[in-house]
């Protein structure tokens, strides 16, 4: 097994994650049962199979803490993409929605750093299976004033003015910060986004939940949105993460292989299929739920087998757009 020696330590190239485990009320248990996450509770909300967010880090299969790990090792592993980011710059999560969300919307970064000590977060959703009449709730049907907002949710008539998306297993959807938003009943999706976990709660069903209505109405872009950018040749790019599919089917294409260079790290969220993952001298089993950190400058890749996945790198971008 090929270890790698930094100042800070000594890595491994391929480190499997077990995610940290919400049980929020409108959760469910496809994740327990299909992914095979292991979170000791009766249902599964969210699965956060790649982070170093304090409200819920991933964990190696030493039990260490991925950002204890990168700590120790040093930031030459995240590449030199990441090097103007204070922290760790995405999080992805695997989510169950058995119940509708909460209508909700996520600051700029601007208006997050300066009211809640972190950054804002853009996000993408990529769509793993809904039932037939599943919708998600992006953006408005047409421009509203800010008076107009701010009365919709005073009289309970905020649905009516929401732009509901009919989704189907496949569809990806970017969701910049700003954009109004909630996942409705039966939608699975994997969702990457900015390592934040600030989120303006405005309509809940009547669950009594706390709502952020201020806020909301400071950041919420009162537009209709535009959905699905043009992100060809990835599912979704922006400053923070660039997400591009693999697919595998085991009988025309049955390997496909990379090179992971020093500028970024490579995530790899398996959402199915089984085989073999190998990167700088080690190989590691894969299944479905799984969920791999590749470190900066680790090499060639190769991935054999059956397998559906995202892989997701952070690009090049400027110091001052950060």
């Amino acid at each position: 097994m090929l270890l790698k020696f930094l100042a800070g330590g000594i890595f491994m190239a391929i480190l499997k994650l077990k995610p940290a485990c919400k049980d929020y009320i409108w959760g469910g248990r496809r994740l327990l049962d299909e992914f095979g996450v292991e979170s000791g509770k009766q249902i599964c909300a969210e699965a956060w199979t790649l982070s170093c967010h304090p409200d819920g880090a991933s964990t190696l299969e030493s039990g260490e803490t991925l950002a204890e790990y990168i700590k120790r090792n040093g930031s030459e592993i995240l590449g030199t993409n990441c090097r103007y980011f204070r922290d760790f710059p995405i999080l992805i999560k695997l989510i169950d929605a058995r119940a509708n969300l909460s209508v909700q919307v996520h600051p700029t970064d601007k208006y997050a750093v300066a009211n809640e000590g972190q950054l804002g977060k853009s996000e993408m959703w990529y769509i793993l299976d809904a039932e037939a009449d599943s919708v998600l709730w992006c953006g408005f049907k047409q421009k509203l004033t800010r008076n107009e907002f701010a009365a919709r949710i005073k009289d309970d008539t905020l649905l009516e003015v929401l732009n509901a998306v009919k989704v189907h297993k496949g569809d990806t959807i970017f969701i910049p910060a700003g954009t109004i938003h909630a996942v409705g009943k039966g939608v699975l999706l994997a969702e990457i986004q900015q390592n934040s976990n600030v989120s303006y709660r405005i309509y809940d069903y009547g669950r009594g939940r706390p709502l952020h209505i201020a806020k909301a109405l400071d950041v919420t872009d009162l537009n209709p949105p535009t959905l699905r950018g043009d992100a060809y040749p990835h599912l979704a790019a922006c400053d923070y993460f660039v997400v591009d599919k693999l697919n595998l089917d085991g009988k025309i294409l049955s390997e496909a292989q990379g090179v992971v260079n020093g500028e970024s790290f490579l995530s790899v969220q398996i959402l199915g299929g089984t085989g073999k993952i190998s990167n700088g001298g080690t190989t590691k089993a894969y299944r479905k739920g799984d969920s791999f950190f590749l470190t900066a400058g680790s090499g060639a890749w190769r991935i054999n087998g059956t397998c559906d996945a995202l892989l997701t790198t952070v690009p090049k971008s400027h110091e001052e757009n950060l």
